[in-house]
């Protein structure tokens, strides 16, 4: 998400006078478990090339009509407006625009961020159940004629609940000070990295994590951190001598807190350090030219620590403006105007560049499939 649209920021937590935050165990990859076989030659052949992608799956809504609600009213309507945004902009749909683009480029490894989770609980006979889970709808598309990629590690982001009027009718709820509210909506995000099947990736030591770093917002007077982590893996790509890749989406909001996420990334021990050479891909939120100061400390911080660019010059692949993403509803690819979305390398010496594209850039069954563009690079191992 671009800093400058603003729409990630955890709105619930700002407005609720009713906020649960509940934690769901996180999602568990295959740690240490082999993804395919180092004898597999997949449709490249053996050879060096190691294709990677990074992709924002966008939430599905603009949080911001909650982050500006000052009583229980007006929050459960808002809430209620997210949700019927996450309806209108229909995943199941956006799915399938998605897996042609991870289909066509057939990247070997993929970074994902926002693969949201959202579900509600009635709270009276009057609503209606809603649940969309972004992974298993993706990966459904992604397999449907056979099994094209699998799960290496998913790692719990924030989790958030609160009273939602999604239905639009009065004094339908029962929770004391919300009386409209019918049900509580609930987000929980999720970073995760996919890996191709069948074509030689092996990958080991998959783990996730969320930062030291992190905003907080004041619920009910107290501080509530927001969680933003990382993926990371070790891996293996048929004739590629093994390197570390690293999924991650930086804050969006705060550009100093954005930077100290990007330097407990480089710092000794952290995530995209590594005795092997480390390809980092994700959602940034920043750049060195693109976006403005502060925005562009993060990239700075990155670049400052031996990280290189290693996609095309500027991919614009952020963002659309407008949150309904219906082909009719007001998005434009002049949109997209800036960079946040990268693959970097820490060894820029042995991991070349040998052609990157940016996907995504025009509407697919009627829908956008993201509010950013998907970032593909082929990338040119040197032993």
């Amino acid at each position: 998400m671009s800093p400058s649209t603003k729409r990630w920021l955890p709105a619930w937590l700002l407005a609720a006078s009713l906020v649960l935050a509940l934690a769901v165990p996180a999602l568990a990859g295959a740690h240490g478990k082999p993804s395919g076989s180092p004898g597999q030659s997949g449709d490249h052949g053996r050879g060096k090339e190691v294709n990677v992608m990074t992709r924002n799956l966008y939430l599905g809504a603009d949080l911001g009509p909650a982050i500006a609600a000052t009583t229980p009213d007006e929050l459960s309507a808002a809430n209620g407006q997210i949700l019927r945004e996450v309806v209108h902009n229909d995943f199941p749909t956006r799915a399938k625009g998605l897996a042609q683009e991870i289909l066509a480029q057939r990247p070997d490894l993929v970074g994902l961020q926002e693969a949201a989770l959202w579900r509600t609980t009635p709270l009276s006979s009057a609503a209606t159940p809603i649940g969309y889970d972004y992974l298993p709808e993706l990966l459904a598309e992604l397999n449907k004629n056979g099994k094209r990629y699998e799960v290496v590690v998913v790692q719990e982001e924030f989790d958030l609940e609160a009273p939602a009027d999604y239905n639009g009718l009065p004094n339908d709820g029962p929770l004391p000070g919300f009386p409209n509210a019918e049900m509580l909506g609930r987000l929980t995000m999720r970073d995760v990295i996919l890996a191709r099947h069948g074509a030689g990736v092996q990958t080991w030591n998959a783990e996730g994590g969320n930062f030291n770093t992190l905003l907080e917002v004041p619920i009910l007077g107290q501080p509530k951190p927001i969680k933003r982590g990382w993926t990371e893996t070790d891996a293996k790509v048929r004739g590629s001598h093994p390197f570390h890749f690293v999924n991650t989406h930086l804050e969006a909001f705060q550009p100093l807190i954005r930077e100290a996420q990007a330097k407990e990334l480089v710092a000794p021990g952290g995530p995209a350090t590594s005795s092997l050479p480390v390809v980092l891909v994700g959602d940034l939120n920043s750049d060195d030219d693109t976006v403005s100061f502060p925005d562009t400390l993060a990239y700075e911080a990155l670049v400052a620590a031996g990280m290189v660019e290693r996609s095309t010059d500027d991919p614009l692949s952020c963002c659309l403006r407008s949150s309904l993403l219906g082909a009719g509803d007001g998005g434009s690819v002049v949109d997209f105007d800036h960079q946040v979305d990268h693959v970097m390398t820490n060894d820029p010496s042995d991991i070349t560049l040998q052609s990157s594209t940016v996907t995504g850039l025009l509407p697919v069954n009627g829908f956008w499939s993201s509010d950013h563009a998907g970032l593909f690079s082929s990338l040119r191992f040197g032993h």
